[in-house]
């Protein structure tokens, strides 16, 4: 049983039984299974593979609540209580200093791991990129504000805004977790060839190398 909305209450259901719904999931699921793999990657250090690791419980955990919606439910929580504690009807300069917090502590974050992973900014700098993005993106979409909600069901060329933001935050990790696994397979194996007078050539991946006599 999965989550969907009734009456401004979360119910069990399907939280969006459309293709591109499933499909995003699904694209949740497999960037996950990216990460995995990248972590079993010999090549790369301790750290690098806990935030392999790390990334892809997390892009599971997202996949499996793209159909749950549990965010919604903690919306109309803070609903009800901006309308118990009278401020509801004033909430527009609460939603904008909300959206700007998520935005500066999103910027933050992103520049903590930047500079925690500042050795490995060559392949994890797009994976960084995007998990927070992704995190901010789906933290601003759970509040459900108006504005917000219009920008998101933008459609240019019947491909909504909403679709293209959280895809592509799932592409940007997915693609250098992939990455990472197929510079391992291209490092993996050694060839010995015939060389010259100078001695035999060793292939290393792509790479050629002339062996010590």
């Amino acid at each position: 049983m999965f989550a969907f909305t009734e009456g401004d209450r979360w119910r069990p259901g399907i939280g969006d039984p459309t293709f591109i719904g499933w499909f995003t999931v699904f694209a949740y699921v497999g960037a996950a299974y990216l990460c995995w793999r990248a972590a079993s990657n010999g090549l790369t250090s301790q750290k690098v593979r806990l935030f392999w690791i790390v990334l892809a419980g997390t892009l599971l955990a997202l996949g499996i609540n793209k159909q749950l919606d549990l965010q919604t439910e903690l919306t109309f929580l803070g609903k009800d209580f901006a309308k118990a504690t009278g401020w509801y009807e004033h909430r527009r300069p609460v939603q904008f200093v909300f959206i700007t917090l998520i935005g500066l502590g999103g910027v933050a974050g992103t520049i903590g791991l930047f500079r925690y992973f500042r050795n490995e900014l060559p392949r994890l700098w797009m994976a960084l990129a995007g998990i927070g993005f992704l995190a901010c993106f789906i933290v601003v979409r759970a509040a459900s504000f108006h504005h917000v909600d219009q920008f998101l069901n933008f459609s240019p060329g019947g491909v909504r805004m909403n679709w293209i933001l959280e895809l592509g935050g799932i592409a940007a990790i997915a693609w250098p977790a992939w990455r990472t696994k197929q510079r391992n397979s291209d490092t993996s194996f050694i060839w010995v060839t015939g060389g010259n007078a100078r001695g035999p050539m060793v292939t290393k991946g792509f790479r050629t190398l002339r062996a010590r006599q």
